[in-house]
């Protein structure tokens, strides 16, 4: 029997709320930087404080994807300034109840007003063809958001037929 093996990498557009967050954190650097100088020598702490955050932080904001599908299992991992991986999600295709686009009809009753945690493993772009799978766990009913290419989609289907809507 061989192996199904895919892997399709997804570059994580940066969010509105990213530029936010990264103009607010340089301004609260420079101010620091500034009260070192004009107020108080002791603002220094604040000032180490704020870049070891930056430091830290700043790689955070240049985020890709990377889906890698072995024999009925999807693993996401999140790869952080193209140098940091971790392991964002690993999940098992006998538990998944549906994959759909996230605009489909199917997703219909996901989309509107339910309580499902919903994790975005997505670009973020408004043309992307995002899909859904809905995922159930020890935890709970999960929806996850992701990108797939043809190639997974169809490799995911020969395993549940009835459980995926490839299309619009």
């Amino acid at each position: 029997m061989s192996d199904t093996y895919r892997e399709l990498l997804v570059k994580r557009e940066p969010q509105p709320s990213d530029k936010l967050l990264k103009a607010g954190l340089i301004v609260l650097t420079v101010l620091a930087a500034a009260a070192v100088v004009l107020i108080t020598p002791w603002a220094a702490v604040v000032l180490l404080g704020l870049c070891l955050f930056n430091y830290f932080k700043f790689p955070s904001f240049r985020l890709e994807f990377e889906y890698l599908y072995v024999n009925g299992e999807l693993d996401v991992d999140k790869i952080m300034s193209r140098s940091t991986r971790k392991r964002a999600g690993s999940y098992d295709m006998e538990k998944m109840e549906l994959i759909a686009r996230w605009d489909s009809h199917e997703m219909d009753y996901y989309r509107n007003g339910q309580k499902e945690k919903v994790t975005d493993f997505s670009s973020g772009r408004k043309d992307a063809d995002i899909y859904a799978m809905v995922y159930g766990s020890e935890k709970g009913t999960e929806i996850i958001l992701f990108e797939p290419d043809e190639a997974i989609l169809q490799d995911i289907q020969r395993i549940a037929p009835r459980k995926v809507h490839i299309g619009k």
